[in-house]
């Protein structure tokens, strides 16, 4: 029973990711050696990016906070208005399909701490956390819960949105 559960939770995590090809250890790692994500994942140490105004800060950490609360509170609308609609690492509609299908299903509840952006353009930013995520299956009650690494990307596109999502679960 939980080798399904493990499935959905890697399916809903790696749902901004959309199709699940593209969240495959080869694709990640070529992703990390073209630069598209300019943070290793894989490592110890998280160091915060340099040179970020502070107004900027606050508004990629508010944008981090409002797409986890979004997800967690089961806000489709919300979830919307964070997802970029120009994604890099996602088709926007597909994606809207897939967490509508999660939230239909399943009460996910993901806690993000240790956020630190740790790269950063006028036009992109990267968001570091450690993510711990607990679901439930509305149908049976049966629960699941996990941790890992996530960079969530984010692009200027009327404020900052979420464009491609890269997670790595513990064990």
């Amino acid at each position: 029973m939980k080798k399904w559960l493990i499935a959905v939770l890697s399916i809903f995590v790696l749902a901004a990711c959309g199709d699940e090809k593209d969240a495959s250890p080869e694709k990640l790692q070529k992703t990390i050696d073209e630069g598209t994500v300019g943070f290793e994942i894989l490592g110890d140490s998280i160091q915060e990016a340099t040179g970020v105004p502070e107004e900027e800060k606050k508004n990629i950490i508010s944008a981090f906070d409002e797409y986890i609360k979004a997800f967690n509170e089961k806000d489709l609308e919300r979830y919307k208005n964070i997802i970029s609609k120009n994604a890099k690492g996602f088709n926007y509609e597909e994606d809207i399909q897939a967490v509508s299908a999660v939230f239909n299903q399943y009460d996910v509840k993901r806690t993000a701490e240790d956020i630190t952006i740790v790269n950063y353009s006028e036009e992109e930013a990267q968001v570091f956390s450690n993510l711990k995520t607990e679901t439930k299956e509305i149908k049976t009650g049966a629960e699941l819960s996990g941790v890992g690494r996530q960079v969530t990307v984010f692009m200027k596109e009327d404020g900052w949105k979420v464009s491609s999502i890269y997670y790595i679960g513990s064990e």
